[in-house]
C-alpha cells in the first residue's frame, strides 16, 4: 500500500486528466495528493474531478489529499485598438484609468490601488517581465513611464510591481465565491494566492473555520520578507517559483528555495515546491537533464511535496509526467549522498515531551534498524513532529479522522491509515503491528517503534515510546 518514498507528488488536474480512469492511473502511478485550480474550468468540472478522486481514494483505501488553489487578484492592463503594439527602449508610455482601448502611447490599467504606491523610479512588469517600464510621473489616476525593456504588448497581459505592497485583499469576490464551493466540496488544503503580508492570512483563516488547511502561496517578494511570521500562521507554504521568478531576478531564486524549505522544516509544516518542474514535459515524453535535476535538488533538500501543473493538467503525457517524477525522487532518496544532506539540517526540538519523545523514537529507529516509525494521531500535530525529524525509516501514522489523513498525504515520509484510537497499550500494540504488516512497511519479526499520548485520544499529549515486534499472522 504505501509508496516507497517519502517526498510527495502533487498533480494538478485539468482537460488532460479529470477523466475518473485517468485520476486513477495518476494515482497508481505515483500521485498523492491533487490540486483544483481555480484559475481555470467551472465549479462543476471541479466537483467531479472531486468525486473521481474519493472514488479512488475509496477504492484504494488510501487517504488523497486534495488542494483547492485560489485564483486571487490578477493586476491586467486593458485591450488596445488592433490588439497589440510594439513598444520601444525609451519612449514614452502612459497607464491610466480611461477605459478606452489603448495605443502606441498608452493602454488602461484599472487597478486605482496601483497608482495609489507607485512613486517614480519604480519598475513595473508587464507579461511575466518581458515588459518593463520605469515609473517617471504618478498622478491620482496614471502613471507616465518610460520603456526600459520592449517588444511586443497584447491585450490583458499581466502586471507586476515588484517590492510594493498593493492594499488589494488576497481573495477577491471571485475568491469567495471558489473558497465557498471549495470547502462544501470537502477540499482538505486551500491554497492562498496573492499573500504579502502576515495579517493577509486571517480573512481566509476567518471564512475557512477549520474547515479546510491553508497553504500560503510564496510568490511575492513582500511574503518572503515576512516569511517566519507567515509559515508561523499557516499550515503549509507553496513555493511559486513562477510568479516570485517575474518579481526577483533568477538568481535569487534558488537560494530563497532552500531557505524557504529549511524555514518550513525548522516550523515542522510542510512545504511544496512548484512550478515548472517538468515544464518541457507538456509536449515531450521526457524532460530535460536540467528539469530532472531541479526535481532532485528539491528531494535533496528535503521538501515534503513537488507539484506538477501544466504537466498533467493539460499537457500532452501526464502519466509520463507523474512516473518519470516518482522515478526521481526514488532514485534520489537510494543514493548514498541523500541521507547526508537531509541529515546536514535538523531543527532544534523544543522543551516539551512531544519532542523529547519524537526525537527518541527517531534515534531509536535508527539504532534498532526499526522497520518503521507509528505514530498514533488525532489533530495530525504527532505526525507532523515525526515527519519534521526527517527519519531514515518510514512512518506509519495511525490517524482517528478522515479529514487528518487527507491533510497529511502531502507531508513529507507519512503513510497513513484510518482507524480508531487504542483504548490501553496492549491495544495500541496490537494494532500498531496489524497496520505496520497489512500495510507493507514492516514483515514478520520485524521491530517497529511506537509512538502515542496517555491518556489515548487526548490531541498533543504524545508522552509513550514503546517497542514492538511484528508478528506473522
Amino acid at each position: 500500500m504505501h509508496r516507497h518514498r517519502s517526498a510527495k507528488i502533487l498533480a494538478t488536474l485539468g482537460p488532460a486528466s479529470s477523466a475518473p480512469e485517468r485520476v486513477r492511473v495518476l494515482h497508481e502511478a505515483g500521485a498523492d495528493a491533487f490540486r483544483l485550480n481555480f484559475s481555470h474550468g467551472t465549479h462543476e468540472e471541479h466537483a467531479e474531478r472531486c468525486r473521481a478522486i474519493r472514488a479512488v481514494e475509496e477504492a484504494t483505501g488510501r487517504p488523497i489529499g486534495i488542494i483547492a488553489d485560489l485564483q486571487g487578484p490578477k493586476l491586467r492592463i486593458g485591450r488596445f485598438q488592433e490588439g497589440r503594439i510594439h513598444l520601444a527602449i525609451g519612449q514614452d508610455f502612459r497607464l491610466d484609468l480611461d477605459p478606452a482601448a489603448g495605443d502606441q502611447s498608452r493602454v488602461g490599467l484599472p487597478h486605482p490601488e496601483v497608482y495609489a504606491v507607485l512613486e517614480p523610479g519604480v519598475e513595473l512588469l508587464l507579461d511575466d517581465g518581458k515588459i518593463r517600464l520605469a515609473v517617471e510621473r504618478v498622478g491620482d489616476d496614471h502613471a507616465e513611464t518610460r520603456v526600459v525593456v520592449g517588444g511586443p504588448l497584447s491585450d490583458s497581459k499581466g502586471v507586476n510591481v515588484p517590492r510594493a505592497i498593493l492594499p488589494i485583499s488576497p481573495l477577491t469576490e471571485k475568491d469567495r465565491k471558489d473558497l465557498q464551493f471549495a470547502l462544501d466540496l470537502g477540499v482538505d488544503w486551500v491554497a492562498l494566492s496573492f499573500v504579502q503580508r502576515p495579517e493577509d492570512i486571517a480573512e481566509a483563516r476567518r471564512l475557512i473555520a477549520g474547515r479546510a488547511a491553508i497553504m500560503v502561496k510564496v510568490e511575492k517578494p513582500s511574503a518572503v520578507d515576512h516569511l517566519d511570521e507567515i509559515i508561523d500562521l499557516a499550515d503549509g507554504i507553496m513555493i511559486a517559483r513562477g510568479d516570485l521568478g517575474v518579481e526577483l531576478p533568477p538568481e535569487e531564486v534558488p537560494g530563497l528555495q532552500k531557505r524557504m524549505i529549511r524555514a518550513a522544516r525548522r516550523a515542522g509544516k510542510p512545504v511544496v515546491v512548484a512550478t515548472q518542474m517538468l515544464e518541457s514535459m507538456i509536449v515531450s515524453p521526457a524532460p530535460t537533464r536540467a528539469e530532472a535535476s531541479d526535481v532532485a535538488t528539491a528531494v535533496y533538500d528535503g521538501a515534503d511535496a513537488l507539484m506538477l501543473s501544466a504537466e498533467t493538467a493539460a499537457g500532452e503525457y501526464p502519466l509520463e509526467a507523474v512516473t518519470l517524477m516518482d522515478r526521481i525522487i526514488v532514485k534520489v532518496e537510494r543514493d548514498p549522498l541523500y541521507r547526508s544532506y537531509l541529515d546536514a539540517y535538523h531543527a532544534a526540538a523544543e522543551h516539551t515531551a512531544p519532542d523529547a519523545i519524537t526525537l527518541a523514537a527517531r534515534e531509536v529507529a535508527s539504532t534498532m534498524r526499526a522497520a518503521a516509525i507509528v505514530t498514533y494521531t488525532t489533530t495530525g500535530s504527532t505526525a507532523l513532529r515525526a515527519a519534521r525529524e526527517r527519519p531514515d525509516r518510514p512512518i506509519l501514522g495511525l490517524i482517528t479522522q478522515a479529514t487528518t489523513a487527507r491533510r497529511l498525504a502531502l507531508v513529507w515520509g507519512l503513510h497513513c491509515v484510518v482507524c480508531e484510537d487504542a483504548h490501553d497499550v496492549d491495544e495500541m500494540t496490537e494494532r500498531a503491528c496489524h497496520f505496520a504488516r497489512e500495510t507493507g512497511v514492516a514483515g514478520p519479526d520485524a521491530p517497529i517503534v511506537i509512538t502515542a499520548g496517555v491518556p489515548f485520544g487526548t490531541p498533543g499529549s504524545t508522552n509513550l515510546l514503546r517497542i514492538a515486534w511484528v508478528r506473522a499472522r
